[in-house]
């Protein structure tokens, strides 16, 4: 099992210190780096920056957003960043949610596996080099009737074959992730609960005549290191608070709904009615200790390693980490813990 660190977002007031922490995790050896965008910081330019900075370590867009961008455009961004980095991008891709499709980008949120599946379809064909020619529900290229003809990308990618993941939580979205991806970025990965996540992709990958064999399972789990278990539970209440109550809304919470299916449906109901109503401290305090435990790597090196061989049995191929604290030194600690409890774990 391999390991990722995601440095979230920019702009946070930590942006010195992404630099130097995915610096320590090229120099540990991690495999990849993730940045994210909502609507703040864009991933694209985050990551041709660590890009310049870093020497082994992969960069990745956990994600990019599907409205954000056509797919030529994403095409054309996958590119160059991995002709910039020398052959270490991995593109990842997601259709983010309602709120921030039709709010923040104005395209509808309408037909999301469809509009997957042709989109991924064309930047596949676009970084192929073969002249791009597409006609589908949602794009045609070139388009009728007008002075567009078919073109093609002039950039040579280092590799014939750039690493595509999609984020998905839905079993649909799982599904189709597994017929046309190459990895799967996931969120709020239980072992426990692996079949929620495992028996969909395994269908799609079915779908296209494959297996698991050699596809990426790369969920972002929290680590926070520490003796006081509960404290750091604690610690991570208000992240779990945010997605599970606040992330969309009240009848299309993609987080939410996963919540329940690992059976905290009552959890789920309590999380959302309080974050709704501004109850923020309220909504964190509901978050069940068990769910969070469960979900992240909490504790010291030994009962950290003990969580990764659990991954790892689970079937996870990648494991990312996403640091708890927010001072340099607490992300750092938490990349070397890691390390040391994969090797702990004998899994490096």
């Amino acid at each position: 099992m391999r390991l990722g660190i995601n440095l979230g977002y920019w702009g946070l007031g930590m942006d010195a210190d992404n630099i130097a922490v995915a610096q320590e995790a090229d120099r540990l050896g991690y495999s990849v780096c993730w940045a994210a965008e909502a609507y703040g910081s864009d991933a694209a330019t985050v990551l041709s920056f660590v890009a310049a900075k870093t020497e082994r370590i992969d960069v990745g867009s956990a994600i990019f957003q599907i409205p954000a961008r056509t797919p030529a455009m994403t095409a054309m961004t996958a590119a160059t960043l991995d002709t910039l980095s020398g052959g270490r991008f991995r593109l990842g891709l997601g259709v983010s949610g309602p709120q921030v499709s039709e709010g923040w980008y104005g395209v509808r949120f309408d037909k999301p596996l469809a509009r997957t599946r042709e989109y991924v379809e064309i930047i596949r064909k676009a970084m192929s080099r073969e002249r791009l020619v597409h006609e589908g529900a949602n794009w045609t290229l070139p388009l009728p009737g007008g002075p567009g003809k078919p073109i093609k990308l002039t950039v040579h990618p280092v590799r014939e074959h750039i690493p595509l993941y999609i984020a998905a939580i839905g079993p649909k979205n799982l599904e189709l992730t597994g017929e046309i991806a190459d990895g799967w970025l996931g969120i709020f990965f239980s072992p426990e609960h692996a079949s929620l996540s495992l028996d969909a992709l395994t269908a799609g990958r079915a779908k296209a005549g494959k297996s698991l064999e050699g596809f990426d399972l790369c969920p972002t789990v929290n680590i926070a290191v520490g003796e006081d278990v509960e404290a750091a539970v604690d610690g991570l209440r208000s992240y779990a608070a945010l997605y599970i109550g606040g992330m969309g809304s009240k009848e299309k919470n993609f987080y939410n709904q996963l919540t329940r299916r690992m059976g905290y449906e009552q959890a789920a109901d309590e999380i959302q009615e309080k974050y709704l109503a501004k109850d923020y401290a309220g909504a964190a305090a509901a978050v069940p200790h068990d769910l969070i435990d469960a979900t992240s790597l909490i504790g010291d090196t030994a009962r950290i390693a003990d969580r990764m061989q659990a991954y790892a049995d689970a079937g996870v191929t990648t494991l990312t980490l996403a640091p708890s604290g927010f001072t340099l030194e607490e992300r750092v600690l938490a990349l070397r813990t890691g390390v040391e409890a994969l090797e702990r774990a004998g899994l490096a």
